[in-house]
């Protein structure tokens, strides 16, 4: 049955299917409701025969500026080690593999802040175009005491010392530099992002579904042959212990905001 959504929009255009982050007054914060709505319209995209390509983007000003905190303050903060490791194993985890999985092409159309839990949905992705004013950073290793986000497919996108140097920095990297590193497929003007994305979508879509289902599952296999899911799935273990850490546990006793205030200073945002 379709779903009706809050926290995403869902349009139509040909054999394209785009699905936005639609909180643009939190800079389309990845809340829990919003995440699951994200993951449903995927699976009705992909059921879908008549969708060719899916293309995840975001309303307003920015892409996302990753996991919603403020929920997380309020409604999580205390959880057990095991409800933790529940809940970010389905909505973060399973959720961005499904992505990673699915049998039609993908494309993030990014423009904004692409951070944290924002990156790993966007470079979940199979393509990426950026405008040129988006910026790519995942702050929390300065900011919040964690061993990066759930999901640490950084080195797999940008390459071993690149991630070394992004991750324990928090610096934000540019469009151009994800361009140059190969992250990014495409950078153009802001105001031809949802164009420029129109005409990559609208060639891939013109591949052959079987074919091009395929070739996906070729590049993905190519991918684990060389480790890709056993690393991810082996960081997200080591990414909960560093929620039991004593820097984690100070890290929150002198509070989330000043956590935050200082990834902000380290990534330059």
């Amino acid at each position: 049955m379709k779903m009706n959504f809050e926290c995403i929009s869902v349009e139509r255009r040909g054999a394209v299917a785009w699905l936005f982050h639609n909180r643009p007054e939190a800079r389309n914060a990845e809340s829990r409701q919003l995440l699951d709505e994200l993951d449903a319209a995927l699976g009705e995209a992909v059921a879908n025969d008549t969708v060719r390509v899916i293309v995840i983007a975001g309303k307003g000003e920015h892409f996302s500026a990753g996991h919603d905190l403020k929920e997380a303050q309020s409604s999580r903060s205390a959880f057990t080690v095991e409800q933790r490791y529940a809940y970010e194993e389905t909505r973060y985890f399973d959720y961005a593999l499904r992505i990673w999985d699915c049998p039609k092409p993908t494309i993030a159309s990014v423009q904004g802040a692409c951070m944290a839990g924002g990156f790993m949905v966007a470079n979940m992705c199979d393509m990426m175009v950026a405008s040129e004013d988006a910026f790519f950073s995942d702050p929390v290793c300065q900011s919040l005491a964690s061993a990066a986000v759930e999901v640490l497919v950084h080195p797999w996108v940008m390459g071993l010392r690149a991630a070394h140097e992004f991750l324990l920095t928090g610096r934000r990297m540019s469009a151009q530099e994800a361009h140059r590193l190969g992250m990014v497929n495409h950078v153009v003007p802001r105001d031809q992002l949802d164009e420029r994305t129109t005409e990559l979508a609208e060639k891939v879509a013109g591949a052959y579904p079987f074919a091009a289902k395929l070739v996906k599952r070729s590049l993905k296999r190519a991918a684990d042959i060389q480790g890709f899911r056993a690393s991810l799935q082996s960081h997200f273990d080591t990414h909960q212990l560093s929620h039991v850490s004593d820097e984690y546990r100070r890290m929150r006793e002198a509070g989330l905001a000043a956590g935050i205030a200082r990834g902000k200073g380290a990534s330059g945002t």
